[in-house]
């Protein structure tokens, strides 16, 4: 174990110092608001094709979802990696993201709470966005902190789960602080390097290891699954569509379309420079997508093949650990090399995505919730001074939360990362959507699309933690089986609910809409500039 702690190390040394580096030379890019949120709105489509992509895939998937997908649904949940590529970023490229450069710097939004206020000429709605965001994107960074110290934990033997977090957060802070969006880009297209590579090689080893693909798949299929019915299924494990084909459906949507109402997400929309930079962004980030996701989920369809490392409770079938264990045992009977690369590649992969929350919640808190709050109009220094204080606070209370929720046994990352998804994809998919492409979506169906999304998830933190009990109710039971049909629920609930509302309820201001609308009349911007 010497020799894995020694050569990990060096990787992260060199790691952090990238990172800095970057981070510093990017402050010329952070003077101003619109610099330090959206990097001048010039970014190019590798660095955002990748920065969508890292944002998109971190610990709280190569650990947790990869770790507890991979048990129960065996090497079909590999299409949960291929959905995320083809719906989560294929599509969503395709669908949201020329009309969302267009409009939001038409309109003249930095934030998706931004963009509600100008698109719906409600000062409410932008209020209400901002505190969403901030309280949901919470946990989902939590979960991060988590997994990615449980992997810590495993090269690191004896170092304490709190230092870890710690040491994280404080790193993560001074990242952020240092350079803005800029810096996460030129960050991102890094860390997308590494996890590419990465993920190739562990894959490769993991499968070596027990003897092959063919070989794997044969002793991966000697495992009894237990289908929806309750019976039992040797070879399920090792099947086309997996023992259970309506859960991985559930699965495939939340994780999937859930990227089209994120607000980390679709910023990365807003700041990309040209339409022919969509183009190129839209290719990048779907090959990116296939190769990462796809090879988490496959990797993780092996998790059984480790049973005996990670030990399974008879009574439930599930890991003594819990599912965010299967991955790390996995991990752990690779070459020192090996695990520190692995090491290398998740911080890269949280890294990325841990700035992107931290900046779109602290930007959204600062200029859509506080900014709207005040009479007079907040200078940019002290804008700036501002969203710089609650990048700090943010993670101050998401690292509390992850180190509170280590001690738990009623939620792990895939739960706290279900919860968090499914509030603000539920509450703001709909309306963005409809927002960009239907001149009749009204205010009173924002409105509803924020109280049903967040309604629903509320409901399913407090069952979750234990706080309600809705097993008496075969159909409740059914919505709050776990976060995530919940959060599948909300999303899909709120593309019916938006245009429904929307036909019965006052139209929204034909002139505002007109005037929204009329910049897809411009003709596309030609390609100017071809740097990444």
């Amino acid at each position: 174990m010497n020799s894995t702690i020694l050569i990990t190390s060096i990787l992260i040394v060199c790691f952090f110092a990238v990172m800095i580096f970057v981070g510093i030379r990017s402050r010329k890019h952070a003077t101003d608001v619109n610099g330090f949120v959206l990097g001048g709105r010039s970014v190019g489509p590798w660095l955002s094709a990748f920065a969508f992509g890292t944002s998109y895939f971190s610990a709280v998937v190569f650990v947790g979802y990869a770790g507890q997908f991979g048990w129960n649904f065996g090497v079909s949940s590999t299409w949960i990696g291929l959905g995320n590529a083809f719906i989560g970023s294929l599509l969503a490229w395709s669908v949201l993201g020329r009309r969302t450069r267009i409009m939001t710097q038409h309109i003249g939004s930095k934030t998706m709470p931004d963009f509600f206020s100008n698109r719906f000429e409600s000062k409410g709605l932008k209020i209400a966005a901002s505190v969403i965001i901030f309280l949901f994107l919470i946990p989902y960074t939590a979960s991060l902190y988590n997994g990615l110290s449980r992997l810590f934990a495993m090269a690191y033997d004896g170092v304490p789960y709190a230092a870890c977090v710690i040491v994280m957060a404080i790193l993560t802070g001074v990242y952020v602080i240092v350079g803005g969006y800029m810096a996460t880009a030129l960050n991102d297209f890094i860390q997308g390097i590494i996890m590419l590579v990465g993920i190739s090689a562990v894959i490769g080893a993991v499968l070596k290891a027990n003897g092959g693909l063919v070989a794997a798949l044969v002793e991966l299929s000697k495992f009894e699954a237990t289908t929806a019915s309750g019976e039992g299924w040797v070879g399920g494990f090792s099947s086309f569509l997996g023992p259970q084909p309506l859960f991985l459906l559930v699965v495939v949507i939340l994780t999937s379309l859930g990227t089209w109402g994120l607000p980390q997400m679709v910023g990365k929309f807003y700041a990309i420079k040209n339409e022919g930079a969509i183009k190129k962004g839209t290719i990048i980030s779907t090959i990116f997508a296939i190769v990462v996701a796809g090879g988490c989920y496959f990797l993780g369809g092996f998790g059984r093949l480790y049973s005996d490392a990670v030990g399974v409770d008879p009574a439930t079938g599930r890991p003594v650990g819990g599912f965010d264990s299967v991955i790390p045992a996995m991990l752990s009977t690779l070459a020192p090399v090996l695990i520190g690369i692995v090491i290398v590649l998740v911080l890269s992969a949280s890294m990325s995505t841990l700035s992107s929350l931290v900046l779109t919640s602290s930007s959204t808190i600062t200029l859509d919730f506080i900014k709207s709050l005040k009479k007079k109009e907040m200078p940019e220094k002290k804008t700036m001074l501002t969203i710089r204080i609650f990048i700090v606070v943010f993670i101050i209370i998401s690292a509390a939360i992850a180190i509170k929720q280590a001690n738990s046994s009623n939620m792990f990352i895939a739960q706290m990362m279900g919860v968090s998804w499914g509030a603000l994809a539920g509450a703001f998919l709909a309306p963005f959507l409809y927002g960009l492409y239907w001149k009749k979506t009204s205010k009173a169906a924002v409105v509803c699309s924020f109280i049903f999304g967040v309604g629903l998830e509320i409901v399913q933190l407090c069952i979750s933690l234990g706080w309600l009990d809705v097993s008496g109710s075969a159909f409740l039971g059914f919505v709050f089986r776990n976060s995530l049909y919940s959060g599948s629920i909300a999303m899909l609930g709120g593309l019916v609910i938006v245009p429904i509302v929307s036909l019965i309820t006052p139209k929204p201001n034909k002139e505002l809409v007109d005037g929204c609308f009329s910049c897809y009349e411009q003709k596309a911007e030609e390609i100017t500039n071809t740097e990444l």
